[in-house]
């Protein structure tokens, strides 16, 4: 009897055990998602959910596209939302029930958002991949679902890591280093960014323009006399880089600006003094110098500076620009006058606008930022 009672009281304590167990590993739990790096890896054809930040869409194997999208049928997700190498991104085809929700095309903002999908892990356009996918979700948990549209995607401070401790020449090389090789938009694609890195925070279908303040709609971009148009701060005739990729198109100098009031401008140097345009008032000019109105000349300041250390003339196709301290520079690749431009980059200091503008150019376009726009003090390290 003793035998028995000791064989069930062994039993009783086993069946305590696995009912213990059970109530603390459930059977039949999800597996949490996998990170974009960890799909890289994983090309194995099971079926998983990947998180990621929407960057793009693939066209071919090693190629993804960031703006201008040519249709909803793919997506490429990565672990950053300022991610540019491919080797870091998986494509997604995106099912024929989910393209008008979660298609580039039809849903451009999507780029930089972050996405769950579930789907088979297998390669698309002969790259790592994700197909046959069942479902696409938003991820908002844990992330500000109203950021503040000055706080960048990736601490400031992450960037510039590489700087420390380096002035003049030195730090406007690494400076280089840093805002190089960025996103290349196209002439045309130009038009839509500037809708959103200068949209009028008051007004959404607005955009204000940079010499005379004024909200004006988006759709009124074009060559007519009221129409908005592109104007580059950084005269494209000095260097004679036109309107070709790179710094003919690059967003840090191009702002929409009055038709009439852009074409006053012209390639005019920088400069204080001359008469108040009578449409732009606050601005001044004359035969060689044009002054912006006094909230922006910081901007214009700053947009120059960046000029003048992302374009070094290191690749064939791009010119070295540099600031000089006279006007009438022509086609020179130079631009002034540094002296004025030094006075107003302290008189006139970075805004919520600016930190704004930078942060969406980063995100969203061309993946690279204005350090002077983050660290205006620098200015002062390389020209003083």
């Amino acid at each position: 009897m003793r035998l028995h009672a000791l064989y069930k009281k062994a039993w009783a304590m086993s069946l305590l055990v696995f009912a213990l167990l059970v109530s603390i590993a459930p059977i039949g739990q999800a597996a949490a998602p996998l990170s974009v790096s960890q799909a890289l890896q994983k090309q194995n054809n099971s079926v998983q959910t990947v998180k990621g930040y929407v960057v793009g869409q693939p066209t071919a194997t090693s190629t993804v596209i960031t703006g201008s999208y040519p249709n909803d049928y793919a997506l490429a997700l990565a672990d950053s939302p300022s991610e540019t190498n491919t080797d870091k991104m998986v494509y997604v085809q995106i099912p024929s029930n989910l393209r008008s929700t979660f298609g580039l095309q039809s849903h451009p903002e999507l780029k930089g958002k972050s996405l769950a999908v579930t789907g088979t892990l297998t390669s698309y356009f002969s790259h790592p991949g994700i197909k046959s996918v069942t479902s696409i979700n938003s991820e908002t948990e844990g992330t500000d679902p109203d950021p503040d549209p000055t706080e960048p995607a990736v601490p400031v401070e992450d960037y510039y890591r590489t700087v420390a401790g380096k002035t003049g020449d030195a730090l406007k090389t690494e400076l280089h280093n840093i805002i190089d090789h960025h996103t290349e938009l196209s002439y045309s694609a130009v038009w839509e960014a500037l809708k959103k890195t200068d949209e009028d925070p008051a007004n959404a279908n607005n955009v204000i323009l940079l010499y005379t303040g004024r909200s004006q709609a988006k759709s009124t971009n074009g060559g007519g006399v009221d129409d908005w148009n592109r104007e580059h701060v950084w005269a494209k005739s000095h260097g004679d880089f036109g309107t070709a990729m790179g710094p003919g198109t690059d967003l840090h100098h191009l702002r929409p600006t009055d038709v009439s009031v852009n074409s006053t401008r012209g390639n005019l140097d920088f400069d204080n003094g001359g008469t108040e345009h009578s449409e732009a008032l606050g601005n001044y000019f004359d035969n060689d110098s044009w002054e912006p109105r006094d909230e922006v000349k910081g901007d214009v300041a700053r947009m120059l500076f960046y000029m003048a250390v992302r374009y070094e003339g290191d690749v064939s196709d791009e010119p070295d620009l540099e600031l000089n301290n006279t006007v009438n520079n022509g086609t020179a690749p130079y631009h002034g006058k540094l002296s004025v431009l030094l006075q107003w980059n302290a008189q006139d200091p970075v805004d919520d606008r600016e930190r704004r503008r930078n942060n969406i150019i980063y995100s969203d376009y061309q993946h690279n930022r204005n350090p002077f726009i983050d660290h205006p003090e620098w200015v002062n390290e390389i020209w003083n």
